[in-house]
């Protein structure tokens, strides 16, 4: 699909369109490269073979691909998936650029999760949404109905139309502690974050997280940044004044004169944050705002073939 500025968020008005556009994307792409037969386990989609019926032949892909696949359900997989979303300030701050819309790492978590909503649906799982900033403010649990897909989907529409809220903090640790009691059955758990809220202190996320696990729950977390401005820190060397949109607290400076401080202890943490990942036997992937979402839905996809609810 290419880079996100490609998906002109501003002139679409069906929100389930664009997420079913991601995804159909990224299902052509890998039918195109050496993955299509793991993507046909998820897409929904068998390579044809000469002499079956051609009743279920996707004749939009045969036009797409040169190459004929039957739409097929895989009904020998039930998943349960619940998806979590820190909708605090830091995650919503507002991205457009002199003229030039670009996802906020909020918008890009919630039409992530609206792709994976859209493939979940298609093979007949169960999902569920969760928001949360200093405490949970919405949890639905996991049910796999037309209309569960359609509430989630208009609570996740609603990041694209409102203007984003500042000063709303986060308590990413008390948070998952309470999801993980309310999850009172084995799910895949997905969670979309910059984990800023303990950058120098990760154990009180990773004994959330073990709570999580402690219950027989899967976990796959993204880590959602804007690896232009967040981690390399790339802006123009002169005086600009920064705010936290959580505190609100301000800071007038060069950014030249703590670029390099400022990228090592950003790589520093994310790479302390993806150790401990593997320490716990949790997934960890970087999900860079300014890439496409290729990544995301083949991590995601990669960790359900996995998991078997």
């Amino acid at each position: 699909m290419g880079s996100i500025e490609k998906y002109a968020l501003h002139s679409v008005e069906n929100f389930e369109l664009l997420a079913k556009q991601v995804v159909e994307g990224f299902i052509i792409g890998l039918h195109q490269s050496p993955y299509h037969g793991f993507s046909a386990e998820f897409a929904e989609h068998k390579l044809y073979n000469p002499g079956e019926t051609t009743k279920n032949i996707d004749w939009k892909v045969y036009g797409r691909t040169d190459k004929m696949f039957n739409k097929k359900y895989d009904d020998e997989t039930n998943l349960r998936c619940q998806f979590v979303i820190d909708i605090s300030s830091s995650m919503a701050l507002d991205n457009r650029l002199k003229g030039m819309q670009k996802l906020s790492k909020l918008q890009w978590s919630a039409l992530g999760t609206a792709a994976m909503i859209y493939l979940l649906k298609k093979q007949r799982d169960a999902f569920g949404l969760t928001l949360f900033d200093a405490e949970v403010s919405q949890h639905t649990p996991a049910s796999g109905s037309l209309k569960q897909a359609r509430l989630l989907l208009s609570y996740l529409e609603k990041f694209f139309s409102e203007e984003p809220v500042k000063s709303k903090s986060t308590d990413i640790a008390k948070s998952l502690h309470e999801i993980a009691e309310r999850i009172n059955k084995r799910s895949l758990v997905v969670i979309f974050s910059d984990f800023f809220d303990h950058m120098d202190e990760l154990e009180p996320i990773f004994a959330a997280l073990q709570h999580l696990k402690y219950n027989k729950n899967e976990v796959i977390i993204f880590n959602v940044v804007d690896k232009q401005k967040e981690v390399a820190f790339d802006f123009p060397n002169k005086p600009i004044q920064f705010v936290d949109y959580e505190t609100g607290e301000k800071v007038k400076l060069r950014p030249g004169e703590i670029k390099e401080l400022y990228n090592e202890h950003m790589t520093s943490f994310m790479k302390k944050l993806e150790l401990k990942c593997l320490q716990f036997g949790i997934d960890y992937q970087l999900a860079d705002i300014n890439s496409d979402f290729n990544d995301v839905l083949r991590a995601f996809l990669l960790k359900r073939k996995r998991t078997r609810i």
